[in-house]
């Protein structure tokens, strides 16, 4: 009888959990045994782990195997454990020093030829292990997701025998992070005219604040939504990695040109609720956990299912997206940026200079009733984009403002910002808005008459706080200003119906 211990990582939401793979030879007829919560995948890979070690010119024990994965009741899937368990058995066998195996852990998927192939997760298992002092062996696949843990000591193979070889010799290289080539960003120079949306989206890139942009189509909302992760601060070091664990997780896969680049996620409206708030019998995370730090943009927002935009609601409100299932619950981040467009009616045109419109108040206000009025009441900014006249599309036309000049003026605002509360205004919670957003007598007279003139809730008029506290900051102001408070009311748009 003996007795190997390996050390390897699963996959629970966006966290790595450790795994122990103890594998246990005994005698009696030969027969392999996964034991500890596998999945389907996991209990096939002892036809992979069988293959690869035979025509990597090792020996199978013709014993009885028993590899229990610990802890039991964290259930296992994928691949991922083919290496680990490939190992444990080598170890078990005497085919390796057992020693060895102690200071790494392994993840990775055996074809049957040995060769190792890269699994999804490794991002936040290669922070993990760094956290236990133990360095991880990955496949080279892997190597350019694996090299972002900077602080993480990750080796590569590309087979099995090259991991084996090693164990001994310690040669096996570094992970490294491959040569990233920046994607350039949509300038904001594009959009022509819209000097009210455009200075709505810097106001929202200021403050971190969610946005509505209603207008006909083809007036160029798509085209602003677009424009507004090149406005926005530069993710730190901590967004960037914490946005890299997600897509990990997520099996995405991590576009290296991207790095500290915000995410923008823009889904059809067909997508379901899983699919946005994250989920499955093995949750992984939705659209709106893949934007978390950057922008999550909806189209045609009241073309989306009700129950699908129901579910963003507590998501917008905690930053934290909460996945529940019979048998386990995974919290994902999800504090994301929204942008939402839609058209003021069904055929798009009310409120249009053509008067092309047909629609009935009734079919109007029915159409726009599709979207919440709780969640409705959770997006900071309500912006009217008019249709352009032709002239202002000719190619002679002056051009905007581009991004590059904008972005400094939101990075300024957002620097006081971090300094003054250590956030962006829109995460200001309603206990600090008295100590950050305090007005005069008269703005909070101009507030309060306008929250009853609106019939507005608390949330709305904390809100407006918030985005006056931004307009600001924005222009170099210490105080709230009558004007500030003013601006800020006259972006709840469909609070005062939209204009049309």
């Amino acid at each position: 009888m003996s007795l190997a211990l390996v050390h390897s990582r699963a996959r629970a939401g966006v966290k790595a959990p450790a795994v122990r793979i103890e594998v246990f030879l005994s005698g009696g007829l030969p027969h392999t045994q996964i034991v500890g919560l596998p999945a389907a995948a996991v209990r096939e890979s002892r036809d992979r782990v069988r293959a690869a070690l035979i025509c990597a010119r090792f020996e199978f024990p013709q014993r009885r195997i028993t590899i229990n994965l610990a802890p039991a009741d964290l259930p296992k899937e994928g691949g991922r454990f083919d290496l680990a368990i490939a190992l444990g058995i080598l170890a078990a066998s005497g085919q390796i020093d057992a020693q060895s195996l102690n200071r790494y852990e392994f993840l990775g998927e055996l074809a049957l030829t040995g060769e190792l192939r890269g699994v999804d997760g490794v991002l936040p298992a290669a922070i993990a292990a760094a956290g236990d002092g133990r360095s991880l062996i990955v496949a080279a696949a892997n190597s350019e997701e694996a090299a972002l843990a900077q602080h993480a000591d990750v080796r590569i193979a590309r087979t099995l025998l090259e991991v084996c070889s090693a164990l001994e010799s310690g040669t096996l290289p570094p992970a490294v992070a491959a040569a990233t080539v920046p994607v350039s960003i949509p300038d904001l120079r594009d959009v022509r005219g819209q000097l009210q949306a455009r200075r709505a989206l810097e106001v929202a890139a200021a403050g971190g604040h969610h946005l509505l942009l209603l207008g006909t189509p083809g007036c160029g909302k798509t085209l602003l939504a677009s424009r507004l992760p090149g406005i926005l601060p530069a993710a730190s070091e901590l967004e960037a990695l914490e946005a890299a664990t997600i897509a990990s997780c997520s099996g995405q896969g991590i576009d290296a040109g991207r790095w500290r680049q915000r995410p923008y996620r823009a889904p059809h409206h067909t997508a379901s609720a899983v699919a946005l708030i994250g989920g499955g019998s093995h949750p992984r995370p939705g659209e709106i956990s893949l934007a978390h730090n950057g922008v999550l943009f909806l189209d045609e927002l009241p073309e989306w299912s009700r129950h699908a935009l129901e579910v963003m609601r507590e998501p917008i409100e905690s930053g934290v997206a909460v996945v529940s299932r019979a048998a386990r619950t995974e919290r994902f981040p999800a504090r994301f940026q929204l942008v939402a467009a839609m058209n003021p009616c069904p055929c798009g045109w009310a409120g249009d200079r053509s008067g092309r419109c047909l629609c009935s108040e009734e079919v109007i206000q029915r159409y726009r009733g599709r979207v919440s009025g709780p969640l409705m009441d959770r997006i900071d900014l309500h912006v009217e984009v008019p249709r352009l006249d032709p002239r202002e599309l000719r190619d002679d036309a002056p051009l905007g403002e581009d991004s590059a000049s904008v972005r400094a003026r939101v990075v300024a605002a957002r620097d006081v910002q971090l300094l003054r509360s250590g956030k962006a205004n829109a995460q200001l919670l309603p206990f600090e808005l008295s100590a950050h957003c305090r007005l005069s007598r008269e703005d909070q007279q101009l507030l309060e008459d306008a929250v009853e003139r609106l019939q507005l809730s608390a949330r709305s008029m904390h809100r407006i706080l918030r985005v006056a506290r931004t307009l600001a900051d924005l222009g170099h102001a210490q105080d709230i200003e009558t004007a500030h408070v003013a601006e800020a009311i006259g972006y709840r748009q469909l609070d005062r119906g939209g204009g049309t």
